[in-house]
């Protein structure tokens, strides 16, 4: 990722964090002026969700460093790194819904949540539906895995939040108070669900995934009248730091400067098809068609 891409993120995970924690602020207030305990306690729980954004700016300060002699491919991982620490903490805001979900169908009881408490919950809904997608958009946007990972980790009190709110519906619709901890079960598995695709998705580069499809990298390459074969095409990173490497056929006759235009033509084509910053690795091989060999390379 470009220093300036780093730097958007950062103000973008700042801009949250402030919002975050304007938000968690309010409702502590709310919750002392009214002596709602329970508003107090989502204004401290909001204050948790701050957490995240801090992780946020930790990784991608840290994935921002140039590359040095230890780590000559960068820093970026760190921030696939904070986003794996993100879908631990789903993990558990999950485990916890479901918990008290399972304790509730032990031990019923009619949840109690006051006019005031429900205008602060749609309030928060309203705020973290907006924040979620604007930092889901902005993370595709820059590529940024920290800012999708976040926007998912906000998704999730919007399924806490849907949960609560069609408690208080179904129970004013007169269903029974059991809904109240079937709902939490279904909002945890929203969580869960939530969890594995941001472990997935940074798990994938940490693991050096496939990050393009092979054919479409092989039609650019073959696309070189020069170029007779290709094979050992791999690609691993994420778009925004992508690396690619292959070997590559072409006639032996070719001398050096010849097959060394012909590289970066291949690589100038690569980057702009894909990305202008994947650095691209191409190993030539004489291309042989005759009997001894069998069509084969050496």
């Amino acid at each position: 990722m470009e220093k300036n891409k780093f730097k958007r993120v950062q103000k973008c995970l700042l801009l949250i964090l402030l919002i975050n924690l304007l938000v968690a602020c309010l409702k502590i207030l709310i919750g002392s002026i009214s002596k709602s305990t329970s508003v107090t306690a989502d204004g401290l729980h909001s204050l948790s969700d701050g957490m995240s954004n801090i992780i946020g700016l930790i990784g991608i300060g840290m994935a921002a460093k140039p590359e040095d002699r230890e780590h000559p491919y960068g820093h970026n991982k760190y921030e696939t790194l904070a986003g794996l620490f993100i879908a631990f903490m789903l993990l558990l805001v999950g485990g916890k819904v479901l918990i008290n979900a399972i304790h509730v169908l032990r031990n019923p009881m009619k949840p109690e949540i006051s006019l005031l408490s429900l205008l602060v919950l749609f309030l928060t809904l309203v705020v973290n539906f907006f924040v979620s997608m604007g930092e889901y958009l902005e993370g595709r946007k820059l590529g940024s895995m920290i800012l999708i990972s976040d926007s998912i980790h906000t998704r999730s009190d919007i399924y806490i939040s849907l949960g609560v709110l069609f408690t208080v519906i179904g129970i004013k619709l007169g269903l029974p108070n059991v809904i109240d901890p079937i709902l939490s079960i279904i909002v945890s598995s929203f969580i869960f669900h939530s969890a594995y695709e941001v472990g997935k998705r940074n798990c994938n580069i940490l693991l050096d995934g496939v990050v393009v499809d092979t054919e479409e990298i092989r039609k650019i390459v073959m696309s070189f009248d020069e170029v007779k074969d290709t094979h050992k095409i791999r690609s691993r990173g994420s778009i925004e730091n992508l690396y690619i490497d292959m070997h590559i056929l072409v006639e032996p006759c070719l001398n050096i400067l010849e097959t060394h235009i012909l590289v970066h033509e291949i690589e100038n084509a690569i980057r702009a098809h894909m990305n202008q910053s994947a650095q691209v690795n191409v190993h030539l091989e004489p291309y042989l068609n005759d009997n001894s060999y069998n069509g084969r390379v050496i």
